[in-house]
């Protein structure tokens, strides 16, 4: 008989890995906590070292005050009992005929006597030793000197033994005193150690807090920019540092001038972003509108040109075909000159299109007025240049295209009746043109964006005043290329185009 087993499901629990306690990892130090340890764990360091050397030195000051005073004590004391001595007076008795100071200890021993030892207490009383104690203080005086003894119930002393021909003398001085000295003064110097460290330590918080307080002003400025929305179309950032944290006189300080200094470059080229993209939105407007029209012409004369052919009439049909081809000619140029001034513009920006060589800029201007003329018969055209003819270096065909567009921005603006004035001159080591008219003006609204691409200083899309917006932008790439600059002054009745180019030396032996 077969069993069928049927096979168990294993079935495994995806249990999450539990995450590690964030507060068992600590909080992270903080700077001004960690300045605030070490300079208090530093100075508390140093500040001990001090106490320990301190009450070193002085202790060992007192102990040898107290050796000399006992060797001094243990002398003279020698020298006056000479007759007690030989009396056979004992101890107690010697410091009962000769009082002494409270903690003064004396033993004798002649030498047909047993030794006695006495002690002066607090209250000038003379206690006398018992055996045991004086047995303790004989094993005192096997040691090492300085000799130091301490008997029970009575103290430590430091003791000195002194040879007599009566017998043997040994005076000693309580070391309370001593040890009461040095107790007091590692007490003094622990409080004043503590009191030293708190001040400190509060001082040092305050001192820290107050120096990073500006960090602090970075760092809260900083925040509040990064959570600003700046992919948006119209972002300005107005978060800066305050000026009182921002003093660039101290360290800290200059990290919050650098911040709003970078924070002012952020928020001009989001600036400059949001005008170029206006730009762009105008150029492609007006681009779609100058591509349209002849787009549209194109088609319809294309359509005509068809409905005619298949009308099948002859004569009809050729000169709407010719008229049609015409149409389209034409509007296919114009377009050809807009997507031509692109290009122009994009390999200029790559450095290309320049072909150097020496350029006369003045037949350039006479050149370019004698085809200006007749373009603008209802203005007045006016050349002022000088008998010698100004050189440069650079690309003869790409410098009339300047002169030409500022010569037709002048024409194409200004009303008929005025005066278009064009000079020519050497002006400390750099050839000028000038174009000058009086007419009415730019708008001062225009005029720091007269020289950017797609810019119009005629917003409607007119023909013969409305253009793409590329004149001036062109003929400020090509006088860059060069090395030169342009520039426009402008009020009503004065308007002034100044083109500035490196002078080419004329060669004197030319003609």
């Amino acid at each position: 008989m077969t069993e069928t087993v049927a096979p168990v499901e294993s079935r495994e629990t995806d249990a999450p890995t539990p995450a590690p306690d964030e507060a068992s990892a600590g909080r992270p130090w903080t700077l001004q906590r960690r300045l605030i340890i070490t300079v208090v764990g530093i100075t508390s360091f140093i500040l001990v070292l001090v106490g320990v050397a301190t009450s070193a030195i002085l202790g060992g000051v007192l102990e040898d005050g107290l050796n000399t005073e006992v060797r001094n004590a243990a002398e003279r004391t020698a020298a006056t009992i000479q007759r007690q001595l030989a009396a056979g007076l004992t101890a107690e008795q010697i410091l009962t005929e000769q009082p002494q100071q409270p903690g003064f200890l004396l033993a004798v021993q002649t030498p047909l006597g047993e030794p006695t030892g006495a002690v002066v207490e607090e209250d000038a009383s003379v206690t006398a030793l018992s055996d045991d104690q004086i047995s303790q203080l004989a094993e005192g005086l096997g040691g090492e000197t300085p000799l130091v003894v301490s008997i029970d119930e009575v103290g430590t002393f430091r003791v000195e033994g002194q040879p007599s021909p009566q017998g043997i003398v040994v005076v000693g001085i309580s070391r309370d005193e001593v040890a009461a000295n040095i107790a007091r003064m590692l007490t003094t110097i622990g409080l004043l150690t503590a009191g030293g460290l708190i001040l400190l330590a509060l001082a040092t918080a305050w001192t820290i807090r107050a120096g990073l307080a500006p960090l602090r002003a970075v760092a809260d400025t900083a925040e509040r920019v990064s959570k600003l929305p700046l992919d948006r179309g119209e972002v300005s950032i107005v978060e800066r540092v305050p000026s009182a944290q921002a003093d660039p006189r101290t360290e800290v300080g200059r990290v919050g001038e650098a911040l709003n200094t970078l924070l002012d470059h952020v928020g001009e080229s989001l600036a400059a972003r949001q005008r170029n993209e206006e730009r762009m939105r105008t150029f492609v407007a007006d681009a779609s509108h100058e591509l349209r029209t002849p787009l549209a012409s194109i088609r319809g004369y294309s359509e005509l040109s068809l409905r005619a052919l298949s009308q099948n009439q002859a004569p009809a049909t050729i000169e709407t075909a010719e008229a049609s081809l015409e149409r389209i000619q034409a509007q296919s140029l114009r377009m050809t000159t807009l997507v031509e001034d692109l290009l122009l513009l994009a390999r200029l920006d790559e450095g290309q299109e320049l072909v150097y060589g020496t350029v006369d800029l003045t037949r350039l201007a006479v050149e370019a007025v004698g085809d200006a003329r007749p373009a603008g018969p209802g203005h007045t055209w006016v050349l002022e240049i000088g008998d010698e003819p100004v050189q440069i270096a650079g690309d003869a065909g790409r410098l009339h295209q300047v002169i030409a567009n500022l010569l037709a921005n002048a024409r194409t603006h200004t009303p008929e009746g005025t005066t278009v004035t064009v000079g020519v001159s050497r002006e400390d080591g750099a050839a000028v043109l000038r174009v000058h008219d009086d007419g009415p003006g730019i708008d001062p609204a225009l005029r720091d964006e007269l020289f950017e691409r797609f810019s119009r200083g005629d917003r409607s899309r007119a023909r013969q005043t409305g253009g793409t917006g590329l004149g001036l932008s062109i003929a400020r790439a090509i006088v860059d290329a060069h090395g030169g600059t342009i520039s426009v002054r402008s009020v009503p009745g004065d308007t002034t185009f100044e083109v500035r180019l490196p002078a080419r030396p004329r060669d004197p032996g030319s003609a």
